[in-house]
C-alpha cells in the first residue's frame, strides 16, 4: 500500500500540484494499480498460446506500387515551372 508521503514525492516528481482531495485518490489508485500488477507476477503464462504471440505477427502491408496517370501529366504540364517531373513553386514560409 502507497502512503500519503509517497504520493506526494512522487506529486513532486511528476510536478503535480494535488490537493488533500487528491493525494487521498491517488493514494487508493496507486495502491489498487501495485496491487494488481503484484496479481500479475503471480500468473504463469509460460504455456499460454499467446506468450509467443510475436511469433505469429507477419507483415501486412502491400508494395508500394508506382502509378502514373494522365492527370499527373496534365498537372505538370499545366504549372509554368518543372524540375525533375515535380511542380516547382515560389518558397512559401510564414513566420
Amino acid at each position: 500500500m502507497i502512503n500519503k508521503e509517497e504520493v506526494q514525492h512522487i506529486a513532486v516528481l511528476a510536478r503535480l500540484g494535488l490537493n488533500e482531495k487528491e493525494i487521498n485518490k491517488m493514494e487508493k489508485e496507486l495502491s489498487s494499480i501495485l496491487d494488481y500488477m503484484e496479481m500479475l507476477k503471480k500468473v504463469d503464462a509460460k504455456d499460454s498460446a499467446t506468450s509467443n504471440y510475436s511469433d505469429l505477427i507477419e507483415n501486412t502491408m502491400r508494395e508500394d506500387q508506382v502509378k502514373k496517370t494522365a492527370n499527373r501529366d496534365k498537372l505538370v504540364a499545366a504549372f509554368p515551372a518543372e524540375k525533375k517531373g515535380f511542380i516547382k513553386v515560389k518558397t512559401v514560409i510564414e513566420v
